[in-house]
This record gives structure tokens, sequence and C-alpha cells, in this order.
């Protein structure tokens, strides 16, 4: 009678890559000692990525581990909880909260302009007094363990939406920090702040940036992000964000 162990190894590691990443770890690993093998083998997550299309033909750098490559794009995802303000400064620290403080609005607000992303409803607006919130990502908490993060050095793409009133100049600043276990900055990305003058077209902008090469030892991520008008108006005629994402890129590589 034939058995799954007369089963060629290379239609075995067919078979396997079908299964979903987590149950081959969880439950096919401790079967027996060939899956054991074969789901610790490089061919299987690499066969895996090609399957799931995790790789570009124009790329040439392989990976240094196609098991941590895998999973790094299967948990791709924003890392910052509540960017869009549907449960109002949930999961946000108020640093700075001035004039008459932060407030939640809806999209396009007075003076304002839509987003061109219709899912997103609300933004947060600041006042004529600094007003400055942040969040720091725990990445092992995230499921980003320390090999991950100090042998494949995913990117690390940072974005945020920032807009003005119309009527209204206002000041935006953004700060990104990479934290070592330590709380020490690995690296930092601080542009200059982004004055919009009165009388602007209101539309939404988009600061993006990458962090590549950043070396072992980041464990968490500061953001934080804000500003104020420059007319000193009561209320809240100050720079307003929305829609902020951390996300983790492993690339795409040939196979």
């Amino acid at each position: 009678m034939t058995t799954i162990d007369d089963v060629p190894d290379g239609a075995l590691v067919e078979i396997l890559s079908s299964v979903p990443g987590r149950d081959l770890i969880l439950r096919c690993r401790p079967v027996c000692s060939l899956w054991r093998d074969i789901i610790d083998s490089h061919t299987l997550w690499k066969t895996k990525c090609q399957q799931d299309g995790y790789f570009s033909k124009q790329c040439t750098k392989y990976p240094p581990s196609w098991r941590m490559f895998y999973f790094l794009n299967l948990m791709k995802r924003n890392l910052l909880k509540n960017p869009c303000a549907e449960d109002g400064f949930e999961f946000w620290d108020k640093i700075e909260d001035r004039g008459d403080k932060w407030k939640v609005e809806r999209l396009p607000g007075e003076h304002g302009k839509p987003l061109l992303d219709e899912k997103v409803k609300n933004y947060f607006v600041t006042s004529y007094g600094l007003c400055m919130k942040s969040q720091i990502i725990d990445l092992k908490a995230e499921g980003y363990y320390e090999e991950w993060m100090d042998v494949m050095q995913p990117a690390i793409v940072i974005k945020d939406w920032y807009a003005a009133r119309h009527d209204c100049g206002c000041k935006y600043k953004l700060v990104v920090q990479l934290l070592s276990k330590d709380n020490i900055v690995i690296q930092e990305f601080q542009p200059e702040p982004i004055v919009i003058p009165q009388w602007s077209d209101a539309k939404w902008s988009q600061m993006e940036y990458t962090f590549t090469n950043y070396g072992p030892g980041v464990r968490y991520i500061l953001f934080q992000h804000g500003g104020k008008d420059t007319q000193f108006w009561a209320g809240w005629y100050g720079i307003r964000v929305t829609n902020s994402s951390v996300t983790m890129e492993p690339g795409a590589l040939a196979v």
C-alpha cells in the first residue's frame, strides 16, 4: 500500500506549499522528521513566495531567509492604530494640546477639499497653539521578531496626509524615529516644517519617506505629527491630518 512516505520529496514540497504558512509551522512541522526538514527548507518557502507573487523579475537580490520573507509579506499592514480618527483619539498620545486643542472633524470640513480615498471619513485638526500627537509601535508585539528586523531589515514606509483650510495659513510637522529596545534613536526622519499660506488651494498632500539599511536593533517606531495655524485664530484653523500609515515592505525579489 502506498503511503505519504512514498511520495517524492519534490511532490511533497508542492503539496505542502499549498498549506497556509502558519499551519505549516504549527500543525505540519511536528508531524514527522521528514515534514520538519521539508518545512525548514529554503525550497518550500521559495515555492510559496512564487505561488503568492512575492517576487519581481526586475529584481535580482535574494533574501537571507525565504521563510522570513514570506511572513513579512503575509503580515504587511498599517501598524498605526486609528489613523483616520474613526475612534476619536484612541491609541494616540496628545503630547502638545494647546490653543483650543485637538479636534476631530468630518471630511471635507469647512473651506476644505475631499480626500482621494473616499473610505476615509474623518481627520484630526489643530488649533492656534501647537498640537502634536504621537504613537509608539512595539514591533515585537506586532509580530515582527528581533531576528526578522535584524536579518531582513524590511523597508519601513511612512505616509501621512495633510491639508490646510483655504481661509487660514498653517504649519505642518512630522517626526518619525526608529528606536532601540532602550529607546535610543537609530534613525530619524524630521523634515523642515511645511508652512502653507492663507488662501491656498486646500488640497490634501502626502508626506512619504522610506527607511532602509538602518542596521540591527530597531524595536520600536515613534510616529509624531501635528502643527498649528499661523494666524492665531481661536477655533480649529490649523493643519489637518489623516490616513497616516507605517508599513513594512520586504521588497519584491527575483526567484
